[in-house]
């Protein structure tokens, strides 16, 4: 019998789930994302029906209810293990239930659990949740909606935890039994610039004259080869805003729900005579993934390029632009890791080439994603001693143990700042924004047509600012308010960057009707203050929005606190994090949303079946291996699970399984094993044949930027070589001919150099500006008497028109 990978019913045939509708309301930068899931029994026996899938790791999902007939059951938050019991009970008793609970090991994570559908029953299942949006580099405001959840490598002895464990069914994204559809409306207080998607989606429809409310809706054939996210572009980005929510009426004053509730949207703007100077001192490593999974494409575009081939064109711009005097490592990991020096060495010419012919020779070739055991050895390391430490992680996130990540950056986040980067499509957003969140640094994640390089530089810049110091928050609200702060103390603030911050104001003034918050910090050794007031006047057609992200806010730090805390005081965070989840109806690790459907008060009659619907897999041009440890929820949940299908299978990272276990697959068709090409690892006769090791270490791009970039000096400077010329498309005779006669060579090379960049590779300046300010302080150094007549003959060789002013000359 051929068995297809993905729910099957009896009769061989595909899932319950028939379609999913997403509305998402852009409110400014916070959105609310309503999902409607549309279920239909087909089968003979009652069915209960498992989906896993993500979620952004910031959302707060906050409604969860079923739609039976013409009846709706909206479900509650129950404390997690009895909202279990009253599902297991329901369904016991013939009663149709519905559970949604978020992975214990993992935020981004859920599963839901539709119960006992009767034969030709249909369900539609609505879930809504709110999140804030991520601002990035060019100033869009990133939605994403999660339709890709890629496996989860665990690490051999991880626990990954209580229950909710399932095995998982993956399919290609073209076998996707569902569709989906994706309809949005923006508005803001601004106007509205442009909505730019990764997606084929429908032209952006404006409601209004001042282009402050629009619409958009994805194309019909989406193929979830993808997470579809879309980029929202205002004008204005940077002004700071603020939203007061009025509480719930039936809700208790004093309480959170009850309280009005205020949150604040700051951009911080450093004096522009502190970020003209960048630091020349750090300790920066870079920890990069080397998996099998690193070797996938980019995107599925014609000719993109392997993530690890990216990685190492990234590698080769951030260790040209590395100030002199300050120190760097770098590491490799997979199932184990590897650093290039046996610790940090001080940036020099010699260093500098010894790391860079090592960046060559990386692929991704380690196996598995382990990433806690580097991160130990790393932190075990002492710091430098007037050396901050950076730390640059890079990866496809897919890891089991996120919390355990999470909690180790957590408690070493005093002794650096943690940048952080999302690989390709279903990177664990609770991961990488998870890092960079406790470790005091940015996130940035990279999907689609993106190019790594320029969200890299943009965060070495960050790295390189003067540090934030002595960060104090000061409120005045008028007298008989009082102010209660939902979020953690900021600790870290960059240039232009966003800061949120929540806060539940208490009681009520007469008169006074505004309020204002401080954000001091020091510079530099320079004190810096900039301020936000605002009205204490409620925001219209809000809802809770507000009340729902702080209330998220909170419980998020009450978990972490509760997970490093003693067990006594576990407890009693733990109580608080469920009270404040109940009441507030917003899901949290300990909680779970249960609905029950007594209906007509028959129970449902027959045995039941349990089928679970598949999400999708990404890995369509990678190999990867089987093995068959069991999977939890929190582990390795790509796709939704099956626990109804003949030997459940885990795509995975890992070493390769013994023989054994693979022959335990031999009911696998063909041409199910193709669709994951990996039969060059098993085959329908379970025998074996592993691949041998044929990696080859490509060469660095070819593209002439790289080529520049690579020829660069750790100074700064360039020597004047036929590889540099070439790559202006010139002679070294010409060039030699057209140099200023008091001018050296390797100045005049460095300033051709800045020449040829500015006027052809002037839409990369993120990428290279970091080393081309390196440049420019070599050459100032040299004292050069005519730099005048140097960029006039540079220009008349490369027939650009570039000022000196613009070369920073």
């Amino acid at each position: 019998m051929v068995y297809h990978c993905g729910l099957v019913t009896r009769k061989n045939e595909l899932v319950p789930l028939k379609s999913i509708e997403v509305e998402v309301k852009v409110n400014d930068h916070v959105a609310t994302v309503s999902s409607t899931l549309q279920y239909k029994n087909e089968e003979e026996q009652p069915l209960e029906a498992i989906f896993v899938f993500p979620l952004p790791a910031e959302a707060a999902v906050c409604h969860f209810s079923a739609k039976i007939g013409e009846t709706e059951v909206v479900a509650h938050v129950q404390e997690k293990k009895k909202a279990r019991e009253e599902y297991d009970d329901a369904l016991s008793s013939g009663q149709q239930a519905f559970l949604l609970e978020e992975s214990e090991q993992s935020s981004d994570v859920f599963q839901l659990n539709v119960g006992s559908l009767p034969p030709g029953e249909s369900a539609a299942i609505r879930l809504e949740y709110v999140t804030e949006l991520a601002v990035q580099a060019d100033d869009g405001l990133r939605i994403c909606l999660p339709a890709v959840l890629n496996p989860r490598y665990e690490p051999q002895g991880v626990n990954s935890g209580g229950g909710g464990s399932a095995q998982v069914t993956s399919v290609p994204a073209s076998a996707v039994p569902y569709n989906l559809s994706v309809k949005a409306h923006v508005s803001s207080p601004r106007p509205i610039s442009k909505v730019e998607s990764n997606c084929p989606f429908d032209p952006l429809n404006y409601l209004n004259p001042e282009q402050t409310q629009a619409t958009i809706s994805l194309a019909a054939g989406h193929k979830f080869d993808r997470d579809v996210e879309l980029l929202v572009y205002y004008k204005d980005a940077h002004q700071p805003t603020a939203v007061v929510e009025s509480g719930q009426a039936s809700a208790k004053p004093g309480s959170l729900m009850g309280d009005t509730v205020v949150m604040l949207s700051l951009y911080p703007e450093f004096p522009t005579s502190v970020m003209s100077s960048m630091t020349s001192s750090g300790e920066f490593i870079f920890l990069v993934d080397r998996s099998g999974s690193m070797s996938c494409p980019m995107h599925r575009g014609e000719g993109a390029q392997e993530r690890i081939g990216s990685a190492r064109d990234t590698l080769l711009l951030l260790l040209k632009s590395l100030p002199m005097g300050c120190y760097f490592n770098i590491y490799g990991f997979g199932s184990n890791y590897e650093s290039f020096f046996p610790k940090s060495v001080e940036y020099n010419q010699q260093t500098m080439d010894d790391a860079l012919n090592k960046v060559q020779t990386m692929g991704a070739d380690m196996g598995g994603t382990e990433i806690l055991e580097p991160l130990k050895h790393i932190y075990s390391q002492s710091c430098i001693p007037n050396q901050p430490r950076q730390l640059f992680l890079f990866t496809d996130g897919e890891v089991g143990n996120t919390k355990q990540v999470l909690d180790l950056v957590t408690k070493n986040a005093k002794s650096h700042r943690c940048f952080s980067f999302g690989i390709g499509e279903g990177a664990s957003s609770a991961l990488i924004s998870g890092v960079a969140k406790e470790g005091g640094g940015h996130s940035q994640f990279i999907t689609g047509n993106d190019r790594m390089q320029p969200k890299v530089m943009q965060s070495l810049r960050f790295a390189l600012q003067p540090a934030v110091v002595d960060i104090a928050v000061d409120w005045k609200v008028p007298k008989g308010v009082s102010v209660t702060p939902l979020s953690q103390p900021i600790s870290v603030l960059f240039q232009g960057q966003r800061s949120l911050i929540y806060a539940q104001l208490t009681g009520e003034s007469s008169n006074q009707t505004e309020g204002s918050v401080t954000v001091k910090y020091s510079l530099a050794k320079q004190p810096v203050k900039n301020q936000l007031c605002f009205s204490l006047k409620p925001t219209e057609d809000t809802g809770l929005t507000v009340h729902r992200l702080g209330s998220r806010t909170l419980i998020r730090s009450l978990e972490v606190e509760e997970r490093g805390g003693e067990r006594e005081k576990a407890t009693e965070l733990k109580d608080r994090v469920v009270n404040l989840s109940v009441q507030s109806g917003v899901s949290s690790v300990f909680t779970a949303f249960i609905a029950v459907h007594k209906g007509s008060g028959e129970a449902v009659k027959g045995p039941m079946i349990r089928r679970n619907v598949p999400t999708p897999m990404l890995y369509g041009g990678h190999r990867m291996m089987m093995c068959s440890m069991p999977m939890s929820v929190g582990c390795a949940a790509p796709m939704a699970m099956m626990r109804a299908c003949p030997a459940p299978m885990m795509m995975c990272d890992s070493a390769p399984p013994p023989i054994e276990l693979c022959q335990k697959r031999s009911q696998i068709s063909v041409d199910c094993v193709e669709d994951f090409e990996m039969a060059d690892y098993c085959d329908v006769a379970g025998n074996v044949e592993m691949a041998k090791n044929t990696i080859t270490v490509p060469e660095l791009t070819r593209d002439p930027l790289f080529q520049l970039v690579s020829l660069q000096k750790a100074s700064g400077s360039w020597v004047l070589e036929t590889a540099l010329v070439l790559v202006m498309g010139k002679t070294l005779e010409e060039v030699d001919k057209t140099k200023p006669e008091q001018v050296d060579q390797e100045v005049w090379a460095t300033v051709l150099a800045l020449i040829w960049l500015h006027g052809f590779k002037s839409k990369d300046q993120d990428e290279w500006q970091l080393l081309a300010i390196k440049a420019v302080a070599w050459i100032q150094t040299q004292k050069v008497p005519c730099v005048p007549e140097c960029v006039a003959a540079g220009n008349a060789l490369l027939g650009c028109q570039v000022q000196k002013e613009t070369l920073g000359l």
